[in-house]
Parts: C-alpha cells; sequence; structure tokens
C-alpha cells in the first residue's frame, strides 16, 4: 500500500435484489440486457450516444458531427445539429399528453394547484413573450432567484424558449452571494418574488433582491417580481415589474428560438476554493439527452409515475429532475415550497401519500432528519403507492440507508443511490434498478455510455479491490460541463490538469469492491491524513451514525503535533443534547464504537454535540464552518445561508 491511496476502513456486506414486480415491470430487467447496452457503449462510444440523441431528441435540424475533440477539454457534442429544450419539454407532448398533469405543487401552508402539459405550455408562452417585451433576445443571461414555486420552472423554461440563458440562484443565498453571480454572467433581468414562504416564516426573496441591485449589477436593466406572499415590499419604479402585469396580454402562443447544440441553456454556480463562485456552463442538447436517459434508466419512468425530487431548482439536482428531466419525458412532477419538518416531521410522507408519489428522490441528510424523529411518524401514513427511492447530493451512510429501505420503502422499493454533479449535468454512477443488486452505501456501477475509474496520484488505474483514490471519467459525456462561464483557464486547470486532459477529475475520493462496486469515500479536500492513513470522512460518519444513540454526525480534520491531523466529530444524538456540547461518558463510548467498527486509527480524537449541524436550506452541511471551530478558528466565511445560524454557538461549546 502507498501512503497516497486513501485506505478504506467501512465494511458493508449486505446486499438487496429488485423484487420479481419490479423486474417484471422495468425498462431494463436484467443484468443481461445492461451489459448489452454497456458493450454497445464500449464497442462504439460515440455512436452509441448518437443513436440515443436521434432518438430521444426532437430535432429541428439533424445533426452530422457526433464528438468534436478538436479543443479538449472543450467537448462538443451534436455542433451541427438545431433544437429547442423547451420544445422538447412540452411541445412534443402537446398532441398525445395535453391534458395530463405535468406538475402537482403544494404549498408550505397547504395551498395545491395542478399544472397540465397544455395548461403549463400556456403560461410558458406567455411569460417568454413577456421576457422579449422587456429586451431579452437570444444569448441574453437571465437570473432566476425565487421561492420552489412552478412559476421557478416556468421562468426557466421560458429562457430556454426564447434561447435566453438562465442561472438560477437559490433563494437562500444572501444579497451578496446574488449580486456576485448576477454581475459575473452579465445578467440582463433579474427574476425574482416578494417572497417566500420556509420553516412557518417569509423569506424575504425582494429585500434580498432590492439590496444585491442596490449595491452594482449595471448591467440589469428590469426585475420581474411574482406576488407569492402578499406583503408589503419595496419598488423601484422603471426597473421593477410585476409578473402579472408584465404577462397581461401576452399572447398563450411564442414560437421556440432554434438554436445550436452547443448553445448555453444555462450557468449554475458552485463554490469555488478561491471563494469566488465558478458558473458552470451547460450545452442544450448534450444536457437533455443524459437527463431523458437517466430519467429511463435509473428512475426507470413509467407513463403513469408521480415523480417527487425534493431538490430546490436552485440546485443543479432541481435543474435535471424538476425542471428538465421529468417534463422532457412527459411524467408528472411534484413542487413542494416548504421545509420538511412544518408542521411536523411527518409532511414529507403526507405529501407522499395525498399525491399519489410513486418515486421519491431526497438527500441523505433529509432522511437522516427525519430518522431522528422515529420510525412511528411515517408508520401513520399510507406510502403503498411508492415503488422507487432515490438518494442525492453526497454518499448515504449504511445506518440511513437501512432505515429508508425498511421504514419508507417497506422492503420492497429499490433505492437508486446516485452520484453525479453540478459539473456532470445527471447521474454518472448509479444502480439500474430493475437488474442492479444494490448495497447500503454504494452508489453500485457506472450507467452505460460513463467511463468512470479510480486512480492513483499518478493516474494509474487502482485494480486493487477496496483501495480507494481518485474518482476520474476517462470519456467525455454529452450533458459534461463545457467550461467555466467566462474562465477557460479555470475550467482546464480545476477538472483537467491534475492528469494532464487526460481525465476529468471529479474532486471525490472513492473506490471499488471486488464486485466492481463504487463507493464514495468524501472529497478530496476531506480526506483526514491521520499517522500517514489517508482516511475518507464518510466512512468515519458512517460508523458514528451506526450507534443507535448517534442521529448524525459530521467529521473533519485539525492539527495534531503527534499524528499530523486528528479526527473531530460533531455528533447529533437521538436523544437529548448534552449540556455544553460535552459527555465524556458517551465520548469514551462512542470512540470505543468506532475503535471496534473499523479501526483504532478511526477514533475520534474530539466529539461535540450539538440539536444539529450547520446546514444550508438545501441541506449541505457546511464543513468548512465545522474546520473552523475544530482548528480554534475564527468563522471568516458568509454563514447568511445556514438555516439556523445559533447552531454555531452549540458546536463551539458555547451552549
Amino acid at each position: 500500500m502507498t501512503r497516497e491511496n486513501i485506505d478504506s476502513i467501512l465494511q458493508e456486506d449486505r446486499q438487496f435484489s429488485p423484487t420479481a414486480e419490479f423486474t417484471t415491470a422495468a425498462r431494463i430487467k436484467n443484468m443481461g440486457d445492461l451489459e448489452a447496452l454497456k458493450r454497445q457503449a464500449e464497442q462504439d462510444h460515440e455512436g452509441f450516444w448518437a443513436n440515443l440523441a436521434r432518438q430521444e431528441i426532437s430535432w429541428q435540424s439533424p445533426f452530422e458531427t457526433i464528438l468534436n475533440s478538436d479543443n479538449a477539454p472543450h467537448f462538443s457534442w451534436f455542433e451541427d445539429g438545431m433544437l429547442n429544450v423547451s420544445y422538447n419539454c412540452l411541445d412534443r407532448h402537446l398532441d398525445a399528453k395535453s391534458g395530463k398533469t405535468a406538475i402537482i405543487f403544494e404549498g408550505e401552508k397547504g395551498d395545491v394547484c395542478t399544472l397540465t402539459y397544455a395548461e403549463l405550455h400556456r403560461e410558458v408562452c406567455r411569460f417568454g413573450n413577456a421576457l422579449r417585451a422587456n429586451g431579452i433576445e437570444k444569448g441574453d443571461r437571465a437570473v432566476i432567484y425565487m421561492p420552489m414555486i412552478p412559476e421557478a420552472v416556468i421562468a426557466m423554461q421560458a429562457c430556454a424558449r426564447i434561447g435566453a440563458i438562465h442561472s438560477v440562484v437559490f433563494g437562500g443565498f444572501s444579497a451578496e452571494s446574488l449580486k456576485d453571480r448576477i454581475e459575473d454572467a452579465g445578467a440582463k433581468l433579474l427574476i425574482t418574488a416578494d417572497g417566500g414562504f420556509r420553516g412557518g416564516k417569509i423569506v424575504e426573496l425582494k429585500q434580498a433582491a432590492d439590496k444585491a441591485l442596490d449595491r452594482g449589477c449595471p448591467t440589469v436593466e428590469k426585475s420581474i417580481v411574482f406576488k407569492r406572499t402578499a406583503h408589503d415590499v419595496s419598488w423601484t419604479e422603471g426597473r421593477d415589474v410585476w409578473w402579472h402585469d408584465a404577462i397581461a396580454g401576452q399572447s398563450s402562443s411564442c414560437d421556440p428560438v432554434w438554436v445550436g447544440s452547443e448553445q448555453p441553456l444555462f450557468l449554475l454556480y458552485t463554490s469555488g476554493s478561491t471563494g469566488k463562485p465558478k458558473g458552470i456552463q451547460h450545452s442544450s442538447a448534450g444536457y437533455l439527452l443524459n437527463t431523458i436517459t437517466t430519467m429511463k434508466w435509473v428512475f426507470d419512468i413509467h407513463d403513469d409515475d408521480i415523480f417527487w425530487c425534493t431538490a430546490d431548482v436552485g440546485w443543479v439536482t432541481g435543474h435535471s429532475y424538476v425542471a428538465y428531466g421529468p417534463l422532457a419525458v412527459g411524467a408528472t412532477v411534484v413542487m413542494y415550497e416548504g421545509a420538511p419538518t412544518v408542521p411536523d416531521a411527518g409532511r414529507f410522507w403526507a405529501l407522499c401519500e395525498r399525491h399519489g408519489v410513486t418515486i421519491f428522490y431526497t438527500a441523505p441528510t433529509a432522511i437522516r432528519a427525519l430518522m431522528k424523529c422515529g420510525e412511528e411518524i411515517p408508520s401513520k401514513y399510507d406510502l403503498s403507492s411508492l415503488r422507487l427511492l432515490g438518494t442525492v447530493g453526497e454518499p448515504i451512510n449504511p445506518e440511513a440507508w437501512m432505515w429508508y429501505h425498511r421504514i419508507i420503502g417497506q422492503e420492497r422499493c429499490p433505492i437508486v443511490d446516485t452520484w453525479w454533479q453540478t459539473e456532470t449535468g445527471a447521474h454518472m454512477i448509479a444502480p439500474v434498478p430493475g437488474a442492479v443488486v444494490t448495497k447500503p452505501g454504494s452508489c453500485t456501477l457506472p450507467l452505460p455510455g460513463i467511463d468512470a475509474g479510480v486512480v492513483d496520484e499518478q493516474g494509474n488505474d487502482i485494480t486493487e479491490p477496496d483501495k480507494g483514490g481518485y474518482l476520474v471519467i476517462k470519456k467525455p459525456w454529452p450533458s459534461m460541463l463545457r467550461t467555466i462561464w467566462g474562465d477557460d483557464q479555470r475550467y482546464v486547470d480545476t477538472y483537467w490538469s491534475k492528469f494532464d486532459g487526460k481525465y476529468y477529475l471529479a474532486g471525490d475520493s472513492a473506490r471499488r469492491d471486488k464486485d466492481g462496486y463504487f463507493w464514495i469515500m468524501g472529497r478530496i479536500d476531506d480526506v483526514l491524513n491521520v499517522s500517514g492513513h489517508r482516511l475518507g470522512t464518510m466512512e468515519v460518519e458512517s460508523a458514528l451514525v451506526a450507534n443507535e444513540k448517534v442521529a448524525e454526525a459530521a467529521v473533519v480534520g485539525h492539527p495534531d503535533p503527534i499524528k499530523g491531523e486528528g479526527i473531530f466529530a460533531f455528533v447529533v444524538l437521538k436523544g437529548e443534547r448534552p449540556t455544553g456540547g460535552i459527555d465524556e461518558a458517551l465520548t469514551a463510548a462512542l470512540r470505543n464504537w468506532v475503535g471496534e467498527q473499523i479501526g483504532p486509527i478511526a477514533k475520534p480524537d474530539d466529539i461535540r454535540y450539538a440539536d444539529n449541524l450547520p446546514k444550508t436550506r438545501s441541506g449541505k452541511i457546511m464543513r468548512r464552518l465545522l474546520r473552523a471551530i475544530a482548528s480554534g478558528e475564527e468563522i471568516t466565511q458568509d454563514t447568511s445561508t445556514l438555516e439556523n445560524e445559533d447552531i454555531l454557538k452549540q458546536l463551539r461549546g458555547e451552549t
């Protein structure tokens, strides 16, 4: 073993096959069929994707060139083809599905509305015409800063319809973060709302938008504001326009603008290590293709499914599996505005029961938070409509996977644990549920046409089972990011320079087991180097959560004069938090537990207890804050996106 490899310390031997009932109805029914697809891709990588692109996308003008690698790592797919993404999501369904429900929306206060495909098409056309009336043309950028309501999807689709490039900014981001993204994109228009309902409160979107625009953003000419909460907001005449006024009198017919395959569909900003957010740029045709194929392969989507991805459209998951993928395959998608615990921790399960959800896709952080509330809450609801479960956003620890399987899936629903990124656009490694045997905590196998690998520091394949390394993708794929907006060199440096342009570097560490299954071990920069052993944080966290007293855990490193780096754990208990965040007896017991589970080298040096972990509204744990606390450093990062800033005092041990 070389010190540059990452040691795997997690052992998980349980396996779960899909039920005969699920497999019989599945699109891909067995490993033989799945392997046949993979062989097609291996034998003719470009031809495989070209055939799918011709089958799955409605083209205005077909493509001849499949993949252009002349300017690698700036790849182009289907570059001489012409299409419109909104047309593919709406118009092409109208003959057969005009009366089918496209969106089921439920607000936090319980208000429900539905939009058929015909109604959604009409509203997208009206808003597309409103955008044109406000000076937006093909190639212009519009920033969308909205609650999780149908109008957010309408705005995205309307931009796509007229060839404008949208950049959705998550509604939990601060005015300063919004300003940075508007300015980097050079946006001409801001689309926002007076506010949204979240956690029993009004989220002051218009107020934050005004602060952003007042501090800069000279390229913004207009701000279109949707009236959601109807509370008083400030107004700037000549700049601000109410949504309902903008669409008044607009035609319900809006011809789609046909664009080239490589026309940017959207920019989505993700955090960068330098502090300057990266504007991930996605194309039109390639992105659309992978969202369609993964809806079919991973979610096994059928015409009668009710599909609910709980992600906000401010994240890539909400782009791919709320706003585009489900609509492109003509599915019914659920949207929910509010928090999962309002009015209580049964809200998700109540929605599943009320709307007959069949496919449920959420984050491990949400699952662990709901686990903490006990099994009796979901048991109050009829979850028999569910047939498939999914997880996204981070590796899921085996204990949470098993709870999801037993309590929510009632031991009959396959779980698709999906690995992908903002940069990849769609699922890369995930179970095809009718064919693949699943293992708790593993994202299983790469999808057809995705050449993923685990390599060492020199870029050599690691063939030894359970030895960790860098997760890479070896061949270009259609939905890959094209560049970082306005910074091609940063794109090359961030994703391609490590292995001299040979592989896409995902930034995650991973291992493969004896069956070839992939296990994500955490971000490369989250790897702990303890006495010369490189350990993935996710595996230590999984061991902690396997203890019956622990609901959630996050592990970070901190400087240690002897070991180089020590392990600092932040733990949320299923019971009450110890006063002051310290319990020496419990800490000793948990340290011994981890030692028994995975070995003495992984024992945390320190454990601190809190009522929650520092998360954004989307459920992302802000690990940089935890690293600062563990190291005794002052917190200098922006904390405005935290769901609860008071939790920082507990994490420091002050309360």
